[in-house]
């Protein structure tokens, strides 16, 4: 991981994350800080960035590249759970439950990641409240998102006779 090296590379890196789902809207006073209280990170291709099991103590944005979200299946191998494009974020799971990676996280290109420790986070949100209150809401609606899928996904391999 490499520290932001000045402001101008700051304004770059807050400048793409401000097109992440997860952070659009938040304000360019707050991307800043949130800049200068993470690292980049640059992963190859099929490099893990971390691995289901470890701790769950950083969230990531992709700012290039895509990321493969995994699980090792007994007998069968990886089974792909997503892909996620440039502008996604990953690993928030963990900043609301504590528990460690449910998942294997690889890089699926060669990508460019913006990664804040959870403790780093929590600062950021105790000293901005609209922060807190926009970045909370905007992980609750994602995982409402994401349960909602599963949800279709398992109604699915019921209906087909392919989960039993």
């Amino acid at each position: 991981m490499e520290e932001l090296s000045n402001d101008t590379e700051g304004l770059q890196v807050a400048q793409k994350l401000a097109s992440c789902t997860l952070l659009e809207g938040i304000g360019e006073s707050a991307l800043l800080r949130l800049t200068h209280a993470g690292e980049l990170l640059r992963a190859k291709r099929n490099e893990h960035v971390f691995r289901e099991g470890d701790d769950g103590d950083r969230v990531y944005f992709i700012l290039e590249g895509k990321v493969r979200i995994s699980r090792q299946v007994p007998g069968m191998g990886e089974e792909a759970l997503a892909v996620l494009p440039a502008g996604a974020a990953f690993g928030e799971m963990a900043l609301v439950d504590g528990s460690p990676r449910s998942a294997d996280a690889l890089a699926h290109e060669t990508c460019e990641l913006f990664v804040i420790g959870k403790d780093e986070l929590a600062n950021q949100m105790f000293v901005d409240r609209t922060l807190a209150c926009d970045l909370l809401w905007k992980i609750v609606r994602m995982l409402t998102r994401r349960l909602r899928q599963t949800n279709d996904k398992m109604t699915f391999l019921s209906i087909t006779g392919r989960f039993e």
